[in-house]
């Protein structure tokens, strides 16, 4: 840890392009040493009233700026991310207990995010309808066009603290709109830090506000009429509490996965085993696409389940600052007894504990399970743990139909070596996105993400997070 990381951070609110203090102030934990690292401002319904305000007046001049100038801050802001990711990554890996490693890479990848969102920024583009087709409008001329929305109120999770942040603020901003973002409590020094690149990158006052607190302030900022689009990361109760808020207003909400993962009896064992054991395991197992529930056929799973275990066996945990550290803990202590106690339940219901199951203050050892109930809700609910539970099958058919019928739709991997297989997937399973000889755990930031049922609504990735952060308008010419 460096000197200057040993210094607790001071976090404000961002208003109107001033940083702004509160009487009332939270403090952000180490979860692995128990030690502070950040003193927050704690924010309340008049400071987001003042956040959503600063960013209604802000709106339109964020709207007037030539899509090229939007772009210029937004590449700026990618460079300055490259250049402090290494600071940045360790406040991650000190608020959250994120592997150091895992943290830096995160901020990393942030870069792609920002630049594709400013090359998004310069390809909003409309269409012409052709009118001719009827005789009403023989002769006339219409054109749709794409305006921004407005004012884009954003909360992000704890999980991926910053590239979360980006994929909300930098299409937010791409697409011409002011935004209102409500980080999450536990990483808030991390999202600080973007906020201050934004800031150091050009982004005009007002265009991005920040907001700190709690539960409270997220319910006020989404339930405010000027606020004309919400996107949301986060549990699947809390997405659904904010689609009753919002009403008639347009929502994207990337909600909770079970994580599915298919072996087939073709699979590529040698492949898959590595994959499933590290994808299950890494960030803790703190990722709505974390590999949860893998179904293995059943001729391969003796071989299989060997496999995995020896690989979730090698993995390094402990200090997540410490170089070579795989695993560190979960984001607090409450959320590893939780984990805990899903992993205890499992194992009064029959299911064997192959490795792992224990826990350590915030962190719980990498733990696979066999024989899991299909009740258990290391099986059905989402973990959000460094868990993996191993189910035999006969009937891959039965298998596509368990996931289809999961209240969770967000991906699902499968290993095989048939097409055949492999398209009976694709069209059988009710999902988000089907990963092809990989597991559910995979996301490049310019493909589209999200998913169905309990799992969400719209899409993430620059290109279609400004498909819904801004409307269509018809204007028709009568020649």
């Amino acid at each position: 840890m460096t000197k200057a990381m040993q210094d607790v951070i001071d976090v404000r609110h961002l208003i109107a392009g001033e940083w702004i203090a509160s009487p009332a102030t939270d403090v952000t934990t180490d979860p692995y040493r128990g030690t502070a690292v950040a003193r927050v401002a704690r924010g309340d319904a008049g400071v987001v009233d003042r956040a959503v305000a600063a960013a209604r007046a802000a709106a339109p001049g964020v709207a007037a700026m030539p899509a090229h100038e939007r772009a210029a801050i937004l590449h700026r802001a990618a460079a300055l991310i490259v250049e402090r990711a290494g600071e940045i990554g360790e406040t991650m890996a000190r608020e959250t207990g994120k592997a150091l490693g895992d943290a830096t890479g995160e901020v990393r990848r942030s870069q792609d995010t920002m630049t594709l969102s400013a090359e998004e920024a310069v390809r909003i583009e409309g269409s012409h309808v052709p009118l001719d087709a009827s005789a009403m409008g023989s002769g006339k001329i219409a054109f749709m066009l794409r305006f921004p929305v407005g004012v884009v109120g954003a909360v992000t999770p704890f999980n991926a603290p910053f590239n979360l942040a980006c994929h909300k603020i930098g299409p937010a901003f791409a697409a011409g709109n002011a935004c209102v973002l409500k980080p999450p409590p536990q990483a808030a020094a991390v999202v600080d830090r973007l906020a201050r690149i934004f800031e150091d990158a050009g982004a005009p006052p007002g265009a991005l506000n920040v907001v700190h607190g709690g539960a409270d302030v997220g319910r006020a900022l989404v339930a405010d009429p000027r606020v004309d689009f919400v996107t949301f990361t986060g549990s699947s109760g809390a997405g659904a509490a904010i689609k009753a808020a919002t009403g008639l207003r347009h929502v994207a909400l990337e909600l909770g996965g079970a994580g599915q993962t298919i072996v087939h009896a073709d699979g590529d064992l040698e492949r898959a085993a590595p994959m499933v054991a590290r994808n299950a395991m890494r960030l803790a197992g703190q990722s709505c696409i974390s590999v949860q529930t893998v179904y293995v056929h059943r001729s391969v799973l003796a071989r299989f389940t060997e496999m995995v275990v020896a690989e979730v066996e090698r993995l390094v945990t402990g200090d997540p600052l410490a170089e070579g550290t795989d695993i560190g803990t979960l984001i607090d202590e409450a959320a590893a007894r939780r984990v805990e106690s899903w992993i205890a339940e499992a194992r009064a219901g029959g299911a064997r504990i192959l490795t792992g199951g224990t826990r350590q203050g915030a962190a719980v050892t990498p733990t696979v399970i066999a024989d899991p109930q299909p009740t258990d809700r290391v099986v059905c609910d989402e973990v959000f743990g460094p868990v993996v539970s191993l189910v035999g099958y006969d009937d891959i058919e039965a298998v596509f139909r368990s996931v289809s019928e999961s209240r969770y739709g967000l991906q699902c991997g499968i290993f095989t070596a048939s097409n055949a297989v492999m398209l009976r997937a694709y069209r059988a399973i009710r999902t988000g996105g089907l990963i092809v000889n990989g597991t559910s755990t995979w996301r490049t930031d310019q493909l589209a993400y999200g998913g169905v049922k309990d799992s969400g609504i719209g899409r993430e990735g620059p290109r279609y997070a400004i498909r819904d952060m801004t409307e269509e308008r018809m204007i028709l010419f009568n020649m």
